[in-house]
């Protein structure tokens, strides 16, 4: 089982959600975050005084899936999210020991998107 974290931008989060429907990938969060990458520090002025706007508005997707699921999940989001500038984003893959599903009760393999067969 793996986690596999997306960090995109969020004008392209409804064509991820899409390739991930597509991929029969189900299951995931969605948060809003800022972080700062590659992208150029941009400089705006608020009130008369010029401030650096060094973070940027983010969107991540958190995606518990088994092993099956990985490379799946992955070509999925760099095919909808790819616009080939700086910014685009990054996708983490982490191993993870246990997965339960609280309603059920029902761990790992079976408590993540289910393997198609």
């Amino acid at each position: 089982m793996k986690l596999v974290k997306v960090i995109i931008r969020p004008e392209k989060l409804s064509d991820v959600l899409k390739a991930l429907y597509q991929a029969d990938v189900k299951g995931l969060t969605v948060s809003r975050v800022q972080g700062h990458g590659g992208e150029r520090e941009s400089v705006e002025t608020y009130r008369g005084t010029s401030v650096k706007m060094g973070l940027t508005q983010k969107i991540m997707i958190d995606i518990g899936v088994s092993e099956e699921f990985v490379d799946a999940t992955v070509k999925a989001v760099i095919a909808a999210a790819q616009t080939g500038g700086v910014g685009d984003g990054k996708i983490f893959v982490f191993p993870v020991e246990a997965i339960y599903r609280i309603r059920t009760g029902e761990k790992d393999q079976a408590a993540v998107t289910p393997v198609v067969s």
